[in-house]
């Protein structure tokens, strides 16, 4: 998969708050970003040679959707085409603060019952687009 073939989108509630909105997008973000380093593994230097990291090579448009539509979609796009990624941010994990916690109780959650905050897909134009092209920027 080429990034010119490839679409980013991360599916939030915009009912959230902002402070759990902002910390929902980065989650998905780096998890997307983690499962595919290749999104912005440059390092780039300024003018006055200041080292940084880039951002990513892809645009990365946020979306909102209800809770309801959010657990559906994520069911839709699961199990996901083979080089697609999926990251889910379950609202059951605002409440465990380590991640081996997190990681020790996903498999025994249903991802069908549990409550969505949002998702980030990563893969084929055409799968992404058939998933959120109906959505609305988050605003």
């Amino acid at each position: 998969m080429t990034a010119a073939s490839s679409r980013i989108a991360i599916i939030v509630d915009p009912a959230l708050p902002a402070g759990l909105l902002a910390n929902t997008i980065a989650g998905i973000a780096i998890g997307l970003g983690a499962a595919r380093p290749e999104l912005g593994a440059v390092a780039l230097t300024d003018a006055a040679g200041r080292c940084t990291a880039t951002i990513t090579n892809l645009p990365v448009p946020v979306l909102q959707a209800p809770a309801e539509v959010i657990r559906s979609l994520l069911l839709k796009a699961l199990p996901a085409p083979e080089e697609a990624i999926v990251v889910p941010f379950p609202g059951f994990a605002r409440s465990l603060h380590v991640f081996a916690d997190y990681v020790a109780a996903f498999p025994a959650r249903d991802l069908g019952t549990e409550t969505i905050d949002g998702f980030g897909l990563l893969g084929p134009d055409k799968w992404v687009r058939s998933l959120t092209g109906s959505l609305k920027l988050l605003r």
